[in-house]
């Protein structure tokens, strides 16, 4: 079936349908196949099709539309498919507010992540040579896929990188026993782990060295917790919850520490570093808040935004910690958000009926993505666009030694 990224009339007019993706992602969640592109109504070039359609206008003229076709010899189910989620996203038109959080998408430890694998692939273009990268350099499909078209390798363990290629760490960091198998097998390694992750990493170290028990408060499986793990495993404990706490025992209550992952929920975090030290009084920290700044500029926006508006959406991918946590501090408002890879993830349903929506997006997530949601939005209807500021970021990373300039 055809979804239209333009409406040709049939007396030569041409309406734009810039929510597309929306349509397109509904019926491809139902389980269809769809092509984009120019709908002819009738007249030369329009397709063998039944087509259904919607259209507004501004001041007597059309200015955008909704809408998709299939075959005619399509079975019932397959028009009826098409009919629904037109007419779905015909009931989602409206005039409304977006209100955009800042600061949203990149962060710094992003972007320099990010460039470090572009700088390479510059570096290395014609040589034959690839640049492969251990897991996803940051936890974003959009920016895995753009990359991996350009020429990266993604990998998920070392053993599939020849021996002595080179091979980028991601943003998220490695553990002792990675950087150890990498020189084993004499791999060109170009670290591009966080430097507030590795923060983390030598505070682990010296945490551990000192004697205490290092109690390290963060999600199982997540790669930044094993690297973490990793530098001080004899002494390491992994803390999820207030539960794991009230179950936790050590060794000697008189040497203890935590260290958080950078990516958690303040308030979260804040309960069970308060549980921890009721627990156990001679608790030590970091000098400073391992959660990271990007993580809390990220949530304090998104709560205020969240507030104002009907529905919040937040852009990023499922396995992005700091994203998911953005959509479960904007839901302690009471108020609907929702997690959204791209704007064809978004449901016609969380729309209907909203005049504000808010929108975010996680620190892994592209700006160009935020912007395609709000040129989404703009194509069911009249679209005022407002900020909400929480803070201004001027941090900024350099680049590895390795890719920097000679």
């Amino acid at each position: 079936m055809t979804v239209a990224t333009r409406l040709l009339l049939p007396h030569g007019a041409e309406v734009p349908c810039p929510a597309a993706p929306l349509l397109a992602g509904t019926l491809r969640r139902r389980g269809h196949t769809v092509a984009r592109g120019p709908l002819a109504l009738r007249g030369p070039g329009a397709p063998e099709a039944e087509a259904w359609w919607g259209i507004w206008p501004d001041r007597g003229e059309p200015v955008a539309a909704l809408a998709a076709a299939a075959p005619v010899t399509a079975g019932a189910r397959v028009k009826g498919d098409v009919r629904e989620t037109v007419a779905a996203w015909t009931e989602a038109v409206a005039a409304r507010t977006l209100v955009l959080a800042a600061p949203r998408s990149f962060c710094a430890g992003v972007e320099r992540a990010i460039d470090t694998v572009e700088r390479l692939l510059e570096a290395q273009a014609g040589t034959g040579r690839p640049v492969y990268v251990r897991k996803q350099i940051v936890h974003n499909t959009h920016v895995v896929e753009d990359l991996s078209a350009r020429g990266a390798v993604f990998v998920e363990e070392l053993d599939q990188v020849p021996d002595g290629a080179t091979v980028v760490f991601s943003a998220h960091g490695v553990s002792p026993r990675v950087r150890a198998e990498a020189q084993q097998r004499r791999l060109t390694v170009v670290d591009a782990t966080c430097p507030l992750v590795t923060k983390v990493h030598t505070e682990a170290r010296r945490f551990a060295a000192r004697g205490d028990t290092v109690v390290l408060i963060g999600h199982a499986g997540h790669e930044e917790i094993e690297g973490t793990l990793g530098e001080a495993p004899e002494a390491a404990v992994l803390v999820q919850d207030l539960a794991d706490v009230a179950a936790l025992r050590v060794p000697d209550e008189q040497h203890i520490s935590y260290l958080t992952q950078t990516t958690l929920a303040l308030e979260e975090t804040q309960e069970i570093i308060a549980a921890l030290r009721q627990r156990f009084p001679q608790l030590r920290g970091p000098g400073s808040a391992d959660i990271c700044y990007a993580t809390t500029n990220r949530q304090q926006a998104v709560e205020a935004v969240a507030a104002r508006s009907d529905v919040l959406l937040v852009v990023g991918s499922p396995n992005s910690s700091n994203s998911l946590r953005m959509v479960e501090v904007a839901r302690r408002t009471r108020h609907p958000a929702y997690l959204v890879e791209d704007a064809a993830a978004i449901h016609p349903a969380w729309l209907a009926s909203t005049a504000v929506v808010g929108l975010s997006a996680g620190a892994s997530a592209s700006p160009a993505l935020v912007d395609e949601v709000a040129t989404v939005l703009a194509g069911l209807g009249p679209l005022a666009v407002t900020e909400h500021t929480a803070t201004i970021e001027h941090i900024r990373f350099a680049p590895p030694p390795a890719v920097r300039p000679r």
